[in-house]
């Protein structure tokens, strides 16, 4: 396993977030209640990204550090329950999502056949009724056509919703991971100076 940035505690990989406050994790434009907020972007993309690195059966648990003061507060209690919330919800999305990339791969494969047996009807139609140059060049061009159009839907059903499903699974396992709160007092020491 290659070297990963962060510390192991027992089975668990710990990806830890270190707070001054609360607040600097959550969005601090939704007005939604506290337990229901969005995470800040950056917080959020620092999360996800560190799931990413880690591979797809490592055991982790988030550890949030903030001052004792910060720690005894009623909004830090909510946390764990937020970052949960807040995954569970980003997850359930992307499981959307991702269903609505396969409808949409459905659909284009139906029509990319269906164009395919129109170019391959038009190609014996030109093959059977004309001769010459100009009849080889409309044949094997709409032949050329017609498996060109089945490219998008290959690559929706062959390649594009794999990372569509890696977001989910990624998204599910933090909203799924342990979240730990510690106190730090080095955060209040460095705050104050």
């Amino acid at each position: 396993m290659p070297s990963l940035p962060y510390r192991r505690e027992g089975n668990d990989l710990l990806i830890e977030v270190r707070l001054n406050a609360v607040r600097q994790l959550f969005n601090t434009l939704d007005p939604s209640p506290f337990h229901e907020k969005d995470l800040d972007s950056a917080a959020e993309h620092y999360l996800v990204s560190a799931v990413e690195e880690l591979p797809a059966d490592a055991a982790f648990k988030v550890v949030i550090h903030l001052p004792a003061t910060e720690l005894a507060t009623g909004q830090a209690r909510q946390l764990p329950e937020a970052i949960h919330n807040y995954f569970a919800w980003q997850a359930s999305e992307a499981r959307r999502r991702l269903r609505g990339h396969l409808r949409e791969a459905r659909d284009a494969l139906v029509m990319g056949a269906l164009f395919l047996a129109l170019c391959v009807t038009i190609s014996t139609f030109v093959g059977s009724h004309l001769a010459g140059l100009l009849a080889d060049f409309l044949r094997e061009g709409t032949l050329i056509i017609g498996w060109v159009a089945l490219w998008r839907p290959v690559d929706l059903f062959l390649y594009a919703w794999r990372p569509l499903r890696r977001q989910r699974r990624n998204l599910e396992r933090i909203a799924g991971a342990p979240v730990e709160l510690r106190s730090d007092d080095r955060l209040s020491v460095r705050t104050s100076s």
